[in-house]
């Protein structure tokens, strides 16, 4: 006789920490891809780029590059600061300063009126989203029942797809009211909307608990022999140190394979687009309008590959382990994204290319979020997973830095330089292969204590 699906294990309370849960990282995601939607249109308002100069995409790229790379390095900064605080202080605390932290900045980026301004807000803002995912994944997994942990991390992360299709409408509509000339800056107004998510504290402050297993660890402390959140006990321990280089090693392939590769898609469909419009003699406003509505609609279509992807890498982990699962991830992902930057030339191409891509790509991030709470024990889970994915972060700054810097300078001379970055960069998916053999195989086993 088959067992009982998960979700009949779970109480109220497990149903509430998981939708709290689930919604504080959906908000953050949305805010991510905000960013990822409005990066293209305030490139070209702040440097003061006319409209369909060719001549200006490589230096378009860059500061694109940089302001990325710059959010990148203040969302790792902010997660490893809040990944610590989320094991000394409280899991349920933590949650909410970093939630209040990555609003505040959003809407304040509204302010920008120069790229290097606009690259601040985007770093302070980074520093409130960084903490977001441990202290939520470690939140959950101490929680939930051994049997059910893994699901419920899988739907967790599954919500960050959601979060993605929220901001994708965001940019539809706000590309529609743009196109009607009803609004003249359509970025500016996505991140005045993305600064709400701040209304979240009040639920997660009247109703979440911390976990049973942080209370006991942190009365328990004095037995141990390092403090909760302990970074040198991360690499004074040789099991805790394998952990943390595995993890942070296939962070950081993952997250250079999205945010360095896979999101600047949308700059290559917006190049691929404006084609197609001028050919069409549509006005320039108007194509920026449309440009920017089906920039929106191509985020959908990712973001729907994103959610069965997770979905799916979180059963096939369950079936055959957490190193083959990744080995496979990988290897999909690498061939959908090259596969995506070299042959995405016509209209119809976005509608099955890119959810294949986004099934693959982000499906691995539904296996970070299962795996690293398996990898630590309880005093130094929060600190331990946010290590483990914004350290990657970190060191993963640089891939949309050589993304920018490829297709500006080593490809600058040849036609859609960013193709062949693109298709460059899928090298780095390799490097998450490569340290598989050293990564602890944790299916089936419970969480370390």
């Amino acid at each position: 006789m088959s067992p009982s699906p998960w979700y009949r294990e779970l109480n109220r309370y497990h149903w509430l920490v998981l939708v709290v849960a689930s919604l504080g990282w959906l908000c953050d995601c949305m805010d991510q891809q905000l960013f990822n939607l409005a990066r293209r249109p305030a490139m070209l308002e702040l440097l003061h780029v006319r409209p369909g100069d060719a001549s200006m995409a490589g230096p378009v790229a860059e500061y694109a590059g940089y302001a990325t790379m710059i959010f990148m390095i203040g969302w790792a900064s902010g997660g490893v600061l809040f990944g610590i605080l989320g094991d000394r202080i409280g899991r349920v605390k933590t949650m909410v300063l970093s939630i209040l932290f990555y609003s505040a900045f959003t809407g304040l980026s509204v302010l920008s009126t120069g790229v290097w301004d606009f690259s601040a807000y985007r770093f302070l803002t980074g520093l409130g989203v960084g903490g977001e995912f441990a202290v939520g994944v470690a939140l959950v997994a101490e929680v939930m029942p051994d049997r059910a942990r893994p699901f419920a991390l899988g739907w967790l992360q599954a919500c960050s797809a959601l979060g993605n299709v929220i901001a994708a409408l965001i940019g539809i509509g706000l590309g529609q009211l743009q196109q009607a000339h009803i609004i003249s800056s359509s970025w500016r107004m996505m991140f005045v909307i993305g600064a709400l998510p701040a209304l979240l504290v009040v639920i997660i402050m009247r109703r979440l608990q911390e976990p049973e297993a942080w209370q006991r660890a942190k009365a328990d402390k004095a037995a141990h022999k390092a403090q909760l959140g302990s970074m040198a006990e991360l690499f004074s321990d040789r099991r805790w140190r394998r952990s943390t280089l595995v993890g942070m090693s296939l962070a950081f392939a993952g997250v250079v394979g999205l945010w360095g590769i896979g999101f600047f898609s949308f700059d290559l469909l917006s190049s691929v687009l404006g084609k197609t419009f001028r050919a069409q003699g549509l006005p320039e406003t108007v194509i920026a309008g449309k440009t920017t509505m089906w920039t929106g609609i191509t985020s959908l279509l990712q973001n729907f590959g994103a959610f069965w992807g997770v979905y799916a890498f979180t059963h096939y982990t369950h079936h055959v382990g957490r190193r083959k699962a990744f080995a496979f991830g990988f290897i999909a992902a690498m061939i959908s994204t090259a596969f995506t930057f070299w042959r995405l030339k016509d209209f119809s191409d976005i509608f099955w290319m890119i959810p294949i891509m986004g099934f693959f790509q982000i499906g691995l991030f539904g296996g970070y979020a299962i795996y690293f709470p398996e990898l630590f024990p309880t005093r130094l889970r929060s600190t331990g997973t946010s290590f483990c994915y914004n350290v990657g972060r970190l060191v993963a700054a640089v891939g949309p830095l050589s993304l920018g810097l490829l297709t500006s300078g080593v490809y600058g001379g040849y036609d859609e330089p960013m193709r062949y970055a693109g298709m460059t960069m899928c090298l780095v998916f390799l490097f998450g292969i490569a340290v598989l053999p050293w990564a602890p195989e944790t299916r089936g086993r419970p969480l370390p204590e």
